[in-house]
């Protein structure tokens, strides 16, 4: 059985390159990642897992990387990612960090969350880098169809809220934009980018909008927490949710249910996630050559008291396509009596 030592030899590099290679590190050359992949391959070399996390102290422990906010999204994928490490026998340890902090580590954390075990990592949720597993909710589409939800209530002056991003325009945007597209609306388009994802920032944002003539009769918000900002923005402004603006979040968290006007919302199915990412970090190295996995979660438009929408009106709405669930029947169960 071929060892990393045979595998460094024949690549012509250290062992400890080797290993880097095998446990996923980002930080090697691409030419020096394939002379390593290509002994592994013709050394038919396996990795030993236990003996490996043995020796580094992990003994199968995992880490949870999250953004240093307290946004309650992440608090229910912790929440998911703790029950899936539990019923594979291992621990999970949460480390949270602030993105734009200068730290002394060579790489920059990263900016969603991730799950981090012995060098692997797998992208949860997040924007795909290109190297790594990810498993994430289509967002363009989950926009689409809280859009399309809205136009099938009769709004059709939608504005639209998400977190300033570098570069690309938010996959939010441009899902809320399609929808808009296909409806004939594309004319009257128009969005608020806030500063940070917060009640506060949607509260600004949506004070922007509200302020535009004609006023927008409806919000599609990139999360719940930018919703109950639009919310209370949209009620300190004079304006009546749902009758005179609808809103829709992203995230169905518990503060979404609990409001007044309960708040509609694109659910995301944060078990499938959890149960995804665990069956991929499993053995992320078993295969060094092979490309990342991406994983797309299933999301359902969950329409509440913000919308506003007449059960018969939405229970027409009910579709099935690769996940999406537009249910008309609500939480009762979830929301309070």
């Amino acid at each position: 059985m071929a060892t990393l030592k045979d595998v460094a030899a024949l690549a012509g590099v250290s062992v400890k390159t080797v290993s880097n290679v095998v446990n996923g590190y980002p930080y090697v050359s691409d030419g020096v990642r394939r002379r390593v992949q290509q002994a592994v391959q013709t050394l038919e070399y396996r990795p030993n897992r236990s003996a490996r996390d043995l020796r580094a102290g992990r003994d199968g422990s995992l880490t949870l990387v999250l953004p240093a906010t307290d946004h309650p999204y992440a608090d229910d994928l912790a929440r998911e990612l703790r029950r899936a490490a539990g019923d594979q026998g291992r621990r999970l340890a949460v480390e949270r960090i602030d993105p734009d902090h200068e730290r002394t580590r060579s790489h920059k954390p990263p900016a969603a969350p991730a799950l981090r075990s012995a060098g692997a990592l797998i992208l949860l949720d997040g924007p795909p880098d290109g190297r790594h597993h990810r498993v994430a909710v289509d967002r363009v589409r989950a926009a689409r169809d809280a859009t399309e939800h809205l136009l099938h209530t009769g709004r059709s002056r939608i504005a639209a809220i998400d977190v300033q991003r570098l570069r690309a325009e938010p996959p939010h945007v441009t899902g809320y934009r399609q929808a808009l597209d296909h409806a004939g609306l594309a004319t009257a388009a128009r969005h608020q980018l806030a500063t940070a994802d917060g009640r506060a920032a949607g509260y600004h944002a949506a004070c922007a909008l509200l302020r535009d003539h004609p006023r927008p009769d409806a919000l599609v918000c990139a999360s719940d927490l930018l919703a109950v900002g639009a919310v209370r923005a949209a009620v300190d402004a004079g304006r009546r949710v749902p009758e005179d603006i609808a809103v829709v979040g992203f995230g169905d968290t518990e503060e979404g249910r609990w409001s007044r006007p309960a708040l509609s919302t694109v659910a995301v199915d944060t078990a499938f996630l959890a149960r995804q990412a665990m069956a991929l970090i499993a053995d992320p190295a078993a295969r060094p050559d092979a490309p990342p996995v991406e994983i797309t979660a299933p999301h359902t438009v969950r329409p509440r008291e913000s919308s506003a929408v007449a059960l018969e009106a939405h229970a027409a709405l009910d579709v099935d396509t690769g996940g999406l669930r537009l249910s008309g029947r609500g939480d009762p169960d979830l929301r309070p009596g």
